[in-house]
């Protein structure tokens, strides 16, 4: 599976059933040619309605939601986030990196306001 876009477009998916990648599957991000760098796994969203089911040495990117569980069967990998509602299953020798915060990260929380300043001294009277 191939996604072609750059660093600030967000793709959503969403599946009815179960969401099954095979054995030996590789999702592969690609700039679109804009010059904006490459998708970003932090906005890349599987949404399924079942479970996730990612087969052997498979390799996934984004962030999946789940109604039921994820299994990462062995040598899978992910570039991103698990969020199931009852489990997930990790099988031998998988491996999960987290993306840097992207687009879909909520925003830092502000700094706090700065202490207002003195007022200027007079100047001296000639």
């Amino acid at each position: 599976i191939t996604l072609s876009g750059s660093v600030e477009d967000v793709f959503i998916f969403q599946i009815v059933g179960t969401l099954t990648v095979y054995a030996g599957i590789k999702f592969i991000l690609i700039s679109d040619g804009s010059g904006g760098g490459t998708p970003s796994a932090s906005n890349i969203v599987w949404q399924s309605a079942m479970a996730v089911e990612i087969g052997p040495n498979a390799h996934v990117e984004g962030i999946f939601l789940c109604k039921t569980y994820v299994a990462l069967a062995a040598g899978a990998s992910l570039n991103g986030r698990i969020l199931a509602q009852e489990a997930a299953t990790l099988g031998e020798s998988c491996r999960i990196i987290a993306p840097p915060p992207g687009l879909l990260q909520p925003p830092p929380p502000p700094l706090p306001p700065s202490p207002p300043s003195p007022p200027p001294s007079p100047l001296p009277s000639p």
